[in-house]
């Protein structure tokens, strides 16, 4: 594991990953479950962190209209998100974009409808007291 180098820091010196240590002990250490921190468990969690990192990136470009545009863009991450499998977890914290507008149209929507619904459960609930 030693033998793998990823990048240098401020001073020139080669780092095995490339992610912030301090950052992910702070996201680590949020966990109420998390009392102490191994340093190897922090520096393997960050390798494997920015693997998958990379490998959502890639498949995402791939499987996307990055490839034509040779950018990788926020629609290709949130369609591999809602299409793959594999990526369905991250649906809700990668979501489709959106209008305003279409949101506002859409909860409006939704409103009336819960108020066709209330409206029609009053009326087997009046229909049920007078018999």
């Amino acid at each position: 594991m030693a033998d793998v180098v990823v990048g240098r820091d401020k001073c020139g010196e080669q780092r095995l990953v490339s992610l912030p240590l301090s950052r992910i002990r702070v996201i680590m250490k949020s966990s109420p479950e998390v009392s102490s921190i191994n340093q190897e468990a922090l520096v393997l969690t960050a390798k494997a962190t920015e693997l998958f990192v990379q490998y959502l990136a890639t498949y995402s470009y791939r499987h996307g209209s990055g490839k034509e545009k040779k950018a990788l863009t926020y629609n290709d991450l949130s369609n591999t998100a809602e299409e793959s499998e594999t990526f369905q977890f991250l649906a809700d914290i990668l979501p489709k974009k959106i209008l305003a507008s279409k949101y506002l149209k859409m909860l409006k929507e939704k409103r009336e409808d819960e108020e066709e619904e209330n409206d029609d459960s009053d009326e087997s609930d009046d229909d049920e007291a007078e018999s």
